[in-house]
């Protein structure tokens, strides 16, 4: 299932579907962005069920993982399993994470969000056609083989809109819409 795909395609061909998938992560953490920067200082501090996070501290979380997730999905899209990564080590990056930024100010976020969604778009729209069909065992799915655009999608793509919808819910207020 495994296929190797030379180095220069994964930089050198990028794909109108590689482009629609870096919009649709652009889209949701502009979405983010506009959402957090409308929050109140109370609003911001605000502990969310479900692992007792702070608002700003999930917010980031997801500017923060952008770089860890693009890079999973590169091994993918350069024939490499994905070993080592579970869910507890997830939980634990999690933990630590939040332990690490409990006082990230809400700019401190911001900066990063931007900085990291903008460098991940462009390292999606570097990959080709071929690159995001690659397909590799990922251990954090039981060994399944997936492919890049899968992994892109459940994780870098789809973050910002999971934790939009958490926040929203948690503070009650209605989303913003994402709509392009």
């Amino acid at each position: 299932m495994t296929n190797t795909i030379p180095r220069s395609c994964i930089t050198e061909c990028a794909s109108a579907r590689a482009d629609e998938l870096a919009n649709r992560l652009e889209m949701g953490a502009r979405a983010l962005a506009d959402f957090a920067s409308t929050l109140t200082d109370a609003q911001w501090s605000t502990r969310v069920p479900r692992g007792g996070r702070t608002v700003g501290v999930i917010v980031h979380h997801v500017a923060s993982v952008y770089p860890v997730e693009i890079e999973l999905a590169q091994k993918l899209a350069s024939g490499q399993a994905i070993t080592g990564v579970t869910s507890k080590d997830i939980d634990e990056m999690n933990a630590q994470h939040a332990k690490e930024n409990s006082a990230v100010t809400k700019e401190e976020a911001l900066a990063l969000l931007a900085r990291n969604s903008g460098a991940a778009a462009a390292a999606i729209r570097a990959l080709s056609d071929e690159a995001l069909a690659n397909a590799a065992p990922v251990s954090l799915y039981e060994d399944a083989p997936l492919t890049c655009q899968f992994l892109l999608e459940d994780h870098a793509v789809r973050h910002s809109y999971h934790h939009l919808r958490l926040l929203t819910n948690a503070l009650q207020i209605a989303p913003l819409s994402v709509a392009g």
